[in-house]
């Protein structure tokens, strides 16, 4: 099938991208199956893609996944209800403030039928990137890349609110903290519940419909490892254009 032929198929929203990035995309043999937030926030592509290029640095010490334990997060995503579970216990387990977030819930409706549509969610937070932009453009290094776990943190006594992660973050997952005048995002929780021992992030445990799987993504007996690698399982990211080489992960259960 040449370009042109897949260019005329069905795929919903791919008519609200630039003919450039469409034909870039059918190209590198992805479909494109839906999009958020005017064609801003979603793209598709596989996970075996995503993990190609990983850095050959820390690919050599640790194996095919750079660090260990490789925190991910796998989002089913057509089991959310927008219930707001999520929302509520990561704003309780990590203070959030009323205008801030660590988490919100994207929704949209998509037509089925002349007559009828229907209304999707999709769960968003900071994708805990392999190549994180907001880590490349900080000039203090406030923000950085965890060397053992890949948890993308902040150092707030090093921010100076300058915003410009804030800008380069492709998934608009940071905020800006009046309290502490820094910009703060979600880090799967790690100073207040894994570093204390406990196995989920406050959204994972708190979600009544199982969206949300977190685990090491360097253990094959982890849930999200068995989710991610299960045979003819169609596995997706956000905006994998970018090169950020995101470690959340999307899939219909």
């Amino acid at each position: 099938m040449n370009i042109s032929e897949l260019e005329k198929l069905e795929n919903e929203g791919v008519d609200n991208l630039p003919s450039l990035e469409r034909r870039t995309f059918l190209r590198a043999g992805l479909t494109i199956t839906g999009l958020f937030m005017g064609g801003s926030v979603l793209s598709l592509t596989s996970a075996g893609e995503a993990f190609a290029e990983i850095s050959e640095q820390k690919q050599a010490s640790v194996g095919k996944y750079p660090y260990k334990p490789h925190y991910s997060m796998v989002m089913r995503q057509n089991l959310c209800v927008d219930c707001e579970r999520c929302m509520e216990a990561c704003v309780e387990t990590n203070h959030v403030p009323s205008y801030g977030y660590r988490t919100i819930i994207l929704e949209r409706y998509r037509e089925v039928s002349p007559s009828s549509k229907e209304r999707i969610f999709m769960p968003v937070l900071c994708n805990q990137c392999n190549r994180p932009p907001c880590v490349r453009v900080c000039p203090t290094r406030a923000t950085y890349k965890d060397e053992t776990t890949g948890i993308v943190m902040m150092e707030y006594k090093k921010c100076i609110g300058c915003k410009t992660c804030m800008a380069a973050c492709p998934y608009n997952a940071r905020y800006f903290n009046e309290e502490n005048r820094a910009v703060d995002k979600c880090n799967f929780c790690f100073d207040t519940r894994l570093s204390q021992g406990k196995k989920d992030t406050a959204c994972v445990e708190a979600c009544p419909a199982k969206v949300r799987v977190f685990g090491d993504l360097s253990d094959p007996s982890s849930e999200v490892y068995k989710l991610i690698h299960e045979p003819g399982k169609v596995v997706w990211v956000l905006r994998p254009e970018t090169g950020a080489l995101p470690n959340v992960y999307y899939m219909n259960a």
